[in-house]
């Protein structure tokens, strides 16, 4: 039998993408091992960020002893913190304005363990220091947005093996949040309904997509999937922002996170990846309150290209009820 191919269009963004497994690779080349280059640490900037020329920390965790967590400015940031808010202004027809903002560093003490080998206590302790900086930026009137993402391996952008995570405030809000903002609000205006709980709900009775859930969370292969083997992670409960979500579900949301990753990179032999936050957005929160923020996990099987680049519609070549399917092997 000939393996299908349709289209299916996102609720939240109302993207078309395409499900293709008659270009599917085979599976074992979705579960080919990363020559990824070990950086020892005797050369490793991260080992003691302080030598290698950083500030003292912005947040450390714990404050007395051992560091085990550590926020910290970015040596080399793509936005900067001066006096002032980005002002805009025009050059010929083109809005241009300074990127003015915060970029930092979240860094874990050990040069080896990637998110889900750490002791899970110390996972928690990453999410915590994520948590504790997005507070902090609360009360600048300069900043819009804050991005929480992690780069892991070079595929994925990251230039430096140890592993670390970073946290840029921006005085925008970015397109691709906009976009999902736009679509979130555009579903409960005529639904009168959360569309990502419409979706968790959908996934939860389907059970086929879902990879891993407890009292509070929820990880699943979306229906519409436009990269191979992504995940949300979701906390059950309606909640717009990552920084007013409860300690009890956090944890759980922590939990579905590292353990999705564990599956991750065992069933596909650590691959090179990303997961990033999305929340709604600092400024004007009264406006948000359709938004349901989660974390999406991309792992990195594929380039885009001639097709996707001139049409802005991915072709997906694993069918994400499949990609769930070898996810959940134990």
């Amino acid at each position: 039998m000939d393996k299908k191919s349709e289209l299916r269009r996102d609720l939240v963004s109302g993207d078309w993408i395409v499900i293709s497994e008659s270009r599917s690779k085979r599976k074992h080349q979705f579960a080919k091992k990363e020559k990824r280059i070990i950086v020892p640490r005797s050369s490793c900037p991260f080992e003691d960020p302080q030598r290698s020329g950083n500030k003292l920390p912005i947040l450390i965790y714990p404050e007395i002893g051992k560091w085990r967590v550590q926020v910290l400015e970015n040596k080399y940031p793509a936005f900067k913190d001066v006096k002032g808010c980005a002002y805009i202004f025009k050059k010929g027809p083109y809005s241009v304005a300074e990127a003015v903002g915060h970029h930092d560093l979240v860094l874990t003490r050990d040069h080896n363990k990637r998110f889900d080998q750490l002791p899970l206590a110390e996972a928690e302790l990453v999410f915590r220091a994520f948590k504790d900086r997005y507070e902090m930026h609360l009360n600048d009137p300069c900043v819009s947005y804050v991005s929480i993402f992690h780069n892991w391996g070079p595929k994925a952008g990251a230039s430096i093996y140890h592993p670390h995570y970073q946290m840029i405030a921006i005085p925008v809000v970015p397109p691709d949040v906009e976009h999902s903002l736009d679509g979130s609000v555009r579903f409960f205006e005529k639904n009168k309904k959360c569309v990502h709980c419409v979706m968790i709900k959908e996934e939860i009775k389907e059970k086929n997509r879902i990879v891993f859930q407890n009292k509070n969370a929820v990880a699943f292969a979306p229906f519409v999937s436009k990269e191979p083997f992504e995940l949300r992670i979701f906390p059950k409960k309606h909640i717009p922002y990552f920084e007013e979500t409860s300690e009890a579900v956090l944890k759980d949301v922590i939990k579905a996170l590292y353990f999705s990753l564990k599956k991750i990179a065992k069933n596909m032999k650590d691959p090179d990846l990303n997961f990033f936050i999305h929340t709604a957005p600092i400024k004007n929160k009264k406006k948000y309150h359709h938004y349901h923020w989660h974390i999406e996990v991309i792992p990195k099987t594929n380039i885009d290209a001639g097709f996707e680049l001139s049409t802005g519609i991915e072709i997906n070549t694993v069918d994400p009820d499949e990609a769930a399917k070898i996810l959940k092997k134990n």
